[in-house]
Parts: structure tokens; sequence; C-alpha cells
């Protein structure tokens, strides 16, 4: 194994891993460094892993890296075993200063070599300098404890030294309290002028763009800002927010070009063409049940929404009862379907022949200021947006890490109270099917009739390219690595392969076993 070295920029960043960055974006680049990085761990709450803290450690590097749930951006980095890596310092016009200096190449090895850590006089005299006075912090674990743990704070970074309750004393100097051997257990790099501060606000503050972070700025590159939110409307309108900016665009389905999808987003991470017939059994279904129901294009059913061949490019109510005619119709579409996979984005967009995106919600309001795009009759050879998947990076997932995580949000929808937020990507999926069956209720002729076509189709990954779900398809996530290695990549035995589809006009959810979304795709 390679030694980990990496400059310390305090606030900010640890060599590459940069506070602000997301959990894909790390794990990506670790695991594309094996040498370097030869274990990972990942710590999370099976339960709720979209709104509890998600950790990352590398026991081998003696590191740990703490992200939020929601938006899964690193907000941590932690430092518990200073002889597994080497942090230097380089103030500008100064030569490096070590924190702790690297063991020899040489079998020549002396007593220093083999220290546990940095010493406390070294920190304060010669590696960052004088600072205010620290913090003591009780054992929080055992108020009988007599224990506890002295915080040595510099603006984004400290040090935590073990210290017995008996000999601390806010009125002893700093010097006095610890003596010029002590050797402390643990360094934190955060965000903020000191850790009695940053720690109040350390999962919810707006953390600076790494792209405004200097020694990892990619030069002349010029690539746009992320995608930090999607509104989810009716009719195939989705809204995308960027992050650290005023500015937004509109994706309309049906009628955005590829064109206008690269101007936007840049171009994308990779292109995925595919021609899988294993749902072509339930078109037939479809096919030869289409009299008296109401609008194909609204109540398709999730296995309906998810063959490549035909995308959404047909409605249910252009087949007869001529299975040969329905097979013939699959083949003619086939030519040039591709999606659009942003990775970094948290999100796929299928380019195909157009096709008329679904009615918009009974209780959206025609003067509520969205867009109208009426669905144009393109050529046949005109290629367009017709479906967009957005991922949700859920840890545990069979498709964990593929894409960085997407978090949307549909306005027309709020909670089951009415002082509840908007539905969005951290609610449970249980408040987020009752919200969808109240605003519909008027377009089933019963409940019944509601529940019927809203029920669930379950999969499971763990069979390869499983048909019915909306990553099915990419085909198997597992073949996506090669461009872009660690995308894609397993983390053993916290795969929840089985999940759920339920269909809605305009969306399918993909939802795990704890109730959370995994995916939803937008028609």
């Amino acid at each position: 194994m390679s030694l980990f070295s990496a400059q310390l920029h305090p606030g900010r960043a640890l060599g590459f891993v940069v506070l602000g960055a997301s959990l894909h974006d790390v794990l990506t680049r670790i695991k594309a460094e094996p040498q370097r990085f030869p274990k990972i761990e990942l710590f999370y709450k099976p339960t709720d892993p979209v709104k509890q803290p998600v950790i990352v450690g590398l026991p081998a590097n003696g590191m740990r890296l703490r992200f939020d749930g929601p938006e899964q951006r690193l907000r941590l980095i932690e430092v518990d075993d200073f002889t597994k890596n080497h942090i230097f310092l380089k103030p500008a016009n100064d030569k490096e200063r070590d924190l702790v200096r690297p063991p020899p190449t040489t079998p020549q090895r002396t007593s220093a070599d083999n220290t546990p850590g940095p010493t406390f006089r070294h920190i304060y005299q010669r590696f960052l300098g004088p600072t205010y006075d620290g913090e003591y912090v009780p054992d929080a674990g055992d108020v009988n404890s007599r224990t506890g743990t002295y915080v040595l704070s510099y603006p984004g970074v400290a040090f935590t030294f073990p210290m017995l309750k008996s000999d601390y004393s806010p009125s002893k100097d700093i010097i006095s309290l610890l003596s010029s051997t002590a050797v402390p257990n643990a360094m934190a790099i955060f965000s903020g002028d000191s850790w009695a501060t940053a720690r109040e606000t350390i999962w919810t503050e707006v953390l600076p763009s790494t792209k405004t972070f200097a020694p990892l700025a990619k030069g002349k590159d010029i690539c746009p800002d992320e995608v930090s939110l999607v509104k989810i409307y009716g009719g195939g309108k989705l809204q995308m927010f960027r992050k650290w900016t005023n500015s937004h665009f509109w994706i309309m389905l049906g009628d955005t070009t590829p064109q206008q999808l690269i101007a936007e987003l840049g171009p994308p991470d990779a292109i995925y063409r595919k021609n899988d017939q294993r749902m072509y059994i339930h078109q037939i279904r479809t096919a030869s049940n289409t009299n008296g129901r109401p609008n194909g294009n609204d109540l398709k059913r999730p296995d309906d929404l998810t063959d490549t061949d035909q995308s959404s490019a047909a409605a249910s109510d252009d087949y007869d009862s001529n299975d040969e005619a329905v097979e013939d119709d699959i083949v003619a579409n086939v030519s040039g379907e591709c999606f659009y996979n942003y990775f970094y984005l948290g999100f796929d967009i299928l380019v195909s022949t157009p096709t008329s995106p679904s009615r918009p919600p009974p209780s959206q309001d025609e003067n509520s200021g969205i867009p109208s795009a009426p669905f144009k009759s393109w050529s046949a050879d005109r290629l367009v947006a017709t479906k967009v998947i957005l991922h949700a990076n859920v840890p545990g997932s069979y498709p964990f890490n593929r894409h960085r995580r997407c978090r949307w949000e549909i306005p027309y929808l709020s909670g089951p109270s009415s002082t509840d937020a908007v539905i969005n990507s951290e609610t449970p999926f249980v408040e987020t099917e009752e919200s969808l069956r109240e605003e519909w209720k008027s377009i089933y002729a019963s409940e019944a009739d509601a529940r019927q076509k809203q029920r669930g189709m379950v999969l499971n990954r763990g069979w390869g390219d499983s048909p019915g779900s909306s990553c099915e398809f990419l085909g198997g996530w597992e073949e996506s690595g090669g461009a872009t290695p660690g995308v894609g990549k397993k983390f053993e035995g916290t795969e929840d392969s089985t999940t759920t589809l339920y269909g809605f006009p305009g969306l399918v959810f993909e939802v795990l076993k704890n109730g959370y979304v995994s995916a939803v795709t937008v028609f």
C-alpha cells in the first residue's frame, strides 16, 4: 500500500478530499486508487439512509469522511491515526511543514519514527502556531467517567486530546493544561472559525462550490454548475436549479432537443443504447386490453414504461390486437433511441422519437406561471427528450454509487398535514403515495380501480438486467465502470437488490424495502 500523502487546507480540504464534494465524487476517486485506499467501509442507518449522516471509513489510511444524508455532501474530515498517512502544510512563501514526519524508506529507524502522532508542542509552536484557549468536553457516554476531551481549535481544523477531569481547570492556561509531549487522538477538518461554533451548523451550512477551490480547479475547462434540485411538474415539465446561483432552466419532454440538453448540461458522461425485448409480453397485454381504458399515456403501468425498445414512444391505444403489428412497431422504433447518462449530475435522459408527455395534474392551475410547450409533431427522425430518470443514490441500494444523488420535489403535492412541506426526495414513499392517490383520484372510475392500476411490481436487480425498473434502461449497472473507474462497483454485503415499482400518471417510483425512493422516472 502506498502512503496517502496530502496537503492540509484548513477549512477546505485534505489533499483532493474537499469539503462540499459529493459522496459519489469522493467514492469514485477513492475507488479508482486501490493501492492507496485498499479498504473502504460504509456506515449508514438502514432504516433512514437519506436523512441521517453517511460515513465512509478508510481504516488503512486512518481516516473517516462524514457526509450529510439529504445532499450527500462532505461535511467533516477526520484523521484518527496519524501513522497511516503523511499530512503536511505549505504556507505561501514558506517551506513545507510535516504534521508527522513520514517513516523513512530505509531500514534505519529511530524511536522518533514510531511516534503515534504530532505532539501538542509541535502543533502549537511549529505546525499551525498559537491559538485561543480550547474547549473541554466531558465524556457524553458516561456521566461518571473520569476522562474527557480537550479540543484545541483553529479556523477550519481542530485537534482532540484525551484529558482527565481532575486535570482540567478553566483557570489554567493552555500551555500548562497540556504537556509538551501530549499527543492528540484525532484531527478534524471542517468549515468554520472554530469547532465550538461550527458543530452547530455543520450538517446544514451551505458550503462553497468545489470549483472555487483553486488547487483542484480545472484550469481553462468550463463546466456548468451542478443541478442541486429538480422540481417535477405535470405534463412532462421539469425545472432544474443550479447550486450556488439563482439560475434555472426547463426540460420539456417531447420538445427539448439534444442540442438544448448539451447546451445547458454539457456533454453526457456516457451514451447508452440498448435493445431489450423482455417486456414484450406486457405490451401485448396492454395492446389487447385498451378498450374502455382512460388515456393510455396517463395510466401506463411501470412495466409499460421500462422497455427500452418502446420507451414512451407509443401510447397503448395506438395498438390493436394484431401481435405482428405490435412487433413491427417495436422494431421500427429502436433506431436512434439512447440515454444521455449524467452520472455526476444524478440523472439520465432518454432521447427518442417525439411522444406527447403525460397530462398535467388536476390541481395545477393554468395560470401557475409554468411555461407551456405544446407537443409538436416533429418528423419521425427528429429526436427529443422523452423521459428523465432521477437517481437517489441511496446507501445500501443495489445501484449505489452509479450516480450522484439528485434531489427533487413535486410542487403540486404536499405532505399528509397542511403544515408539511412539499413531497420531495427525502419523503417516505408511503406519504408520497398517499398524496399522489389523492391528487389523481378523479381520473379513475373508483378507488378499487385506482389501486388496481397503482399496485406495485416487484423486481430483483441481483438477477442482472432485471426488466421492469427505471434503471433497467441502462443495463446492468456493474457494466458501467469502464470509462469512469469506481462508478457502479459494489460494496459487498450492502446491496438491497429487491425493489418495487409504483406507477402514476407521468411518474414511476422505484421503492426500496425501507420505504424510500431509489429512483423516479418522469415521462
